[in-house]
Order: structure tokens, then C-alpha cells, then sequence
């Protein structure tokens, strides 16, 4: 008679490999191995993560046999795990690198696949005490980035009457962030790193809480997560245009300069119960949580872009 371990089921492909539970009946035969559900790793994002566990406890009611497992710890993490051949799914808040794209593809000789599920505004946001009503890009590229010379407020014309020092506090993202990486491209631009001295919190949510409290703070985060605490400010491109607010109208229509994706990959073209779920997520039920959430909803008959 085969053992436990013998009866294991290696599901491969979008359902995670699982071991069916065996037992004695009480005469000393082994019973049949229960049924195996389907379960989908899901691992990235922490802008997404709120987003994507929302995904998972509503579909559980639409297919309760597929057990969906949600965790954060960054676009980087998640990148690296489906790399790695461990996750079904990496949400992520940054498109993946034609580096992670080759390294994907050798490790499993296909090429990942991309699934835009949602857009974003990456939202700038101040202590709501703050006068500032609007940043331009390249005065984001000199608070934030390496050898940048706007170190106070009254550089940018404000009196700022609650932060007395007027030195102006930078709060950002660990480096495994895809938001962390996404601000580093669109604000900073090619080959500029960030300066040294930043306040990096683990998530994105962690930003505008420590900023809420902070009066000389400003802090970069997703359009999700405002709230009461904390002042988005509106963002001009360029000298020449006109400052745009991050509002779901200007991050679906572009004209917002920090609107961005939020995407899914998988290894390889999905199949059975990741298919599904992704199906269902670009659908109109899915697409509704995304807008219940703060975040914009992408048309659900949007393709993937086939990369």
C-alpha cells in the first residue's frame, strides 16, 4: 500500500502543488486522499495588496473551491518569487524590466505574460497645514533625487506655519517597492538615483500615517490612500503646463504625469483556475472593486498586451 507521501498530488501550472491528507479508518487501511482545491499564490504589490485581498475574498464566493493566497512585500518580491517558479501571480505596481523578462524566460522558457487589472495615480501628498497647492516635476526631482538642491520650503515660495525648522522632510518607499522604482524613472528620470537621508516606510499605507503626523513631511503613495490626514497636491509635467490633480479622470485619460498601471503576471500564458481568476478580475464584478477601492477600473474587455 503507497504512503502519505506517495499519494501526493503535484498540481502544476496555475494550481499550487498540494499534498491530499490520508487517513486510517480505523481497521488499518488507509483511506482514499480527500480532494486537492486548486490554490493561486498571489505575492507583491503592497499598493495592491488591500486591492488584491478584496479580489480574493470576492471571488471566494463565486468559486469557493479555489483557495487564492494574498501577501505583499513589494513589486520586487513578487517579481522574484514568479521568477522563481514559487507564485501563480505577482501583482505589481511597476512594468517588469526587459532584465526580469529574459531571466523569466530562460528560467522557464516562455515568456511571462502581463495583465493590466487596474491604473493608479501616484499621488504626492502633504500635511493638510501645508499652503503648497502644486508641485512641478522637476522641483519633485530636486527634493527627491541625488544631489538635489530644494532642501526647504521656503524654497518653493511657502511659509509653512506649522513646520517651524522649514527643512522639509522626504518620505518614500523601501527599494523593493514598484512604487519606489516608478517614482525613481518618472520624477527622476534616467541614471538619477535617489538622495541618501529619505524616511522609507514598508508600505504604502504607511507613508500617509507617519505624514498625517508629520506637518513637514511630503511623501509619495497611491491615490488610494487618502485620506483626512493628508493633502494630495496637484502636479504640473512641465514650466509650460498646467498643474493636474490626481483624480480618477486625469489618471484614466493620462493627462495626470504620475498615472500609472498596476499589473498581474504570470510565467506563462495561465490556464484552468488562474485563468479564470484573472478572466474574472478584468471583468465588470472585478473591475467594480477596483473603483470601490479608490483605484480606476481598466474596460473589461481591455487584452492583455501579449507580451
Amino acid at each position: 500500500m503507497r504512503t502519505c507521501q506517495q499519494l501526493a498530488l503535484a498540481i502544476s501550472g496555475a494550481v499550487a502543488v498540494a499534498v491530499a491528507a490520508c487517513a486510517d479508518d480505523g481497521g488499518g487501511r488507509q483511506r482514499a486522499p480527500t480532494a486537492v482545491a486548486p490554490a493561486i499564490r498571489i505575492t507583491g504589490s503592497d499598493t495592491m495588496v488591500n486591492l488584491v485581498q478584496a479580489f480574493a475574498e470576492s471571488y471566494r464566493m463565486v468559486r469557493p473551491e479555489v483557495s487564492i493566497q494574498v501577501a505583499g512585500g513589494g513589486s520586487g518580491v513578487g517579481i522574484a518569487g514568479l521568477i522563481e517558479g514559487i507564485l501563480e501571480i505577482a501583482a505589481a505596481g511597476r512594468a517588469m524590466t526587459a532584465g526580469e523578462r529574459d531571466v523569466a524566460r530562460d528560467r522557464h522558457g516562455t515568456a511571462p505574460r502581463e495583465f493590466v487589472v487596474a491604473l493608479d495615480a501616484l499621488a504626492v501628498y502633504v500635511h493638510p497645514s501645508n499652503p503648497l497647492r502644486q508641485f512641478y516635476v522637476d522641483e519633485l526631482a530636486e527634493i527627491y533625487g541625488e544631489g538635489g538642491t530644494i532642501v526647504r520650503w521656503s524654497q518653493l515660495g511657502i511659509a509653512n506655519p506649522r513646520c517651524p525648522s522649514d527643512k522639509i522632510v522626504r518620505l518614500g518607499r523601501q527599494n523593493s517597492s514598484g512604487t519606489y522604482a516608478y517614482f525613481r524613472e518618472a520624477v527622476l528620470g534616467p541614471g538619477r538615483d535617489y538622495k541618501l537621508g529619505s524616511i522609507d516606510q514598508n508600505g504604502s499605507r504607511d507613508v500617509v500615517t507617519l505624514l498625517s503626523r508629520t506637518p513637514c513631511a511630503v511623501g509619495y503613495s497611491g491615490m488610494a490612500f487618502a485620506f483626512e490626514g493628508v493633502r494630495a497636491v496637484a502636479i504640473a509635467a512641465s514650466r509650460q503646463s498646467a498643474a493636474v490633480p490626481p483624480i480618477a479622470a486625469t489618471a484614466r485619460d493620462g493627462s495626470y504625469v504620475l498615472a500609472r498601471p498596476l499589473y498581474f503576471y504570470t510565467p506563462a500564458e495561465p490556464a484552468g483556475p488562474t485563468r479564470a481568476f484573472i478572466e474574472w478580475v478584468r471583468s465588470a464584478a472585478g473591475q467594480e472593486i477596483v473603483t470601490r477601492l479608490g483605484f480606476v477600473g481598466v474596460a473589461p474587455a481591455m487584452p492583455a498586451d501579449g507580451r
